[in-house]
């Protein structure tokens, strides 16, 4: 006879997010059309020696090229029946934000029901509190946000979409591990419902992270996040280790190294039920980044440059399963993360290893530029990521600029009630597990 615990173990389980993150343009600064969208959808669905990679990160709810009109990332979506983890680019100030709040109301409007069940949550910005910190002023990042307008944000998200399909969808913020260690940053901790980590030990040069010490450094990124996070629950937002390009410190860029990472780290996370945005399924389109971390290279294939296969993977050194969440229609995420690191690296913690590339290429205009240094770092550590979080850019460090701004009213918008995908197994588990007893 099962017990309630493993009947909601196997809820958990069941429920657990996993997907790849995904920029709105690619290298050469062209936007991606829904086609493009749905290609990746389905190659990420398809991935040999694996499953269950049916969940897109974004970074913006604009289209690229636009001002406001809603990502064609989500009919694409829609169509592929891919779920999604809506991001709203906060780094843009106030005028650019009421046009991710635009874009928001506008796909609810347009899509209705069809969207709405398909939104695992929604991001309020992406690393915005790393840049805006000492340490990424210093480093040459471009302008992030102040803890209070993160919070400010989340706040006006949370009252867009009430009275829609959304209501009630959790809302958190993704930041760098070093981003939610530093207290001054609590007041986004408290406006959250979920806590987003990106930690990348690849950058962490100020300390030994050749690849075998790739999990105790992942550990302990999550460890202090989940102790930061005050019982919230922490997605994992972004993490990988490159295919090729530079060696980080003593982190070898290869497809060798990558599949190490992958049995050591990241299988161990989907075995724990945790929700994981893997970055990422393709980087290289057209042109490589130095490093690149995409699992597939410059043309779109199901058979990715390394085995991602867990049957032979180290499984049993994660905690980040209690960070797995489930959401039910109209309300919050409501289980925390409790958990510390079962493995832990000592000294100084080093470079964070933030995103590798730090903001959307879809931000990026003609009226303004900014060179972009992607990984948070603390005092006395050294070294930068190069590329791109979202697919464009290339060399030691990504370029971008401010999203084009454009005054506008944001209209009423109507939906129908929430209901997302993870919800439906999780509850299709518990059902079935309850008439077995």
């Amino acid at each position: 006879m099962q017990t309630i615990a493993s009947i909601l173990a196997l809820a958990s389980t069941v429920s657990a997010i996993q997907g790849f993150n995904y920029g709105s343009t690619f290298t050469t600064g062209a936007a991606k059309q829904q086609s493009d969208f749905e290609a990746e959808f389905t190659t990420a669905q398809n991935l040999k020696g694996t499953s269950g990679w049916t969940s897109a990160r974004l970074y913006t709810m604009v289209q690229a090229g636009t001002a406001s009109d809603p990502i064609s990332a989500i009919p694409a979506a829609i169509k592929t029946k891919t779920s999604l983890l809506l991001g709203l680019w906060a780094s843009g100030g106030d005028t650019s934000f009421s046009n991710e709040i635009l874009a928001l109301k506008a796909a609810i409007k347009q899509y209705g029901d069809d969207f709405t069940k398909i939104v695992d949550g929604i991001s309020v910005g992406s690393e915005d509190l790393y840049r805006n910190s000492p340490m990424g002023i210093a480093a040459g990042s471009y302008v992030g946000a102040e803890p209070s307008t993160i919070a400010r944000y989340i706040k006006e998200t949370k009252d867009a979409i009430a009275g829609t399909g959304l209501e009630g969808s959790p809302i958190g913020h993704v930041d760098t591990w070093t981003a939610w260690d530093n207290g001054t940053n609590k007041a986004v901790v408290d406006a959250c419902d979920w806590i987003g980590m990106d930690a990348y030990p690849y950058f962490q040069d100020t300390m030994p992270n050749d690849i075998s010490k790739s999990n105790s450094l992942f550990q302990e990124a999550l460890g202090r996040t989940q102790s930061a996070a005050g019982g919230k629950s922490v997605w994992i937002t972004e993490t990988g280790q490159p295919v090729s390009g530079k060696t980080v410190g003593q982190s070898i860029a290869s497809s060798d190294n990558a599949e190490t990472f992958w049995k050591d780290v990241v299988c161990p996370i989907i075995s724990s039920g945790a929700n994981l945005w893997y970055y990422t399924l393709q980087d290289a389109a057209p042109d490589t980044p130095n490093p690149s971390f995409g699992i597939v290279g410059n043309k779109l294939s199901t058979t990715p440059l390394f085995d991602l296969s867990c049957d032979k993977a180290n499984t049993g050194s994660s905690s980040a399963g209690a960070s797995s969440t489930t959401k039910a229609p109209g309300s919050s995420t409501a289980s925390g993360s409790g958990a510390s690191a079962t493995e832990t690296s000592t000294g100084s913690t080093g470079n964070s290893g933030g995103s590798p590339g730090g903001v959307p290429s879809g931000q990026i205009s003609s009226e303004e530029s900014a060179t972009v240094t992607p990984t948070a770092i603390t005092p006395g550590a050294t070294g930068t990521g190069s590329g791109s979080g979202s697919g464009s850019g290339s060399g030691s460090n990504g370029t971008f600029t401010a999203p084009p701004s454009a005054t506008s009213t944001i209209p009423e918008s109507a939906g129908a009630g929430l209901q997302s995908g993870a919800f439906v197994a999780a509850f299709a588990a518990i059902m079935v597990a309850i008439f077995a007893l």
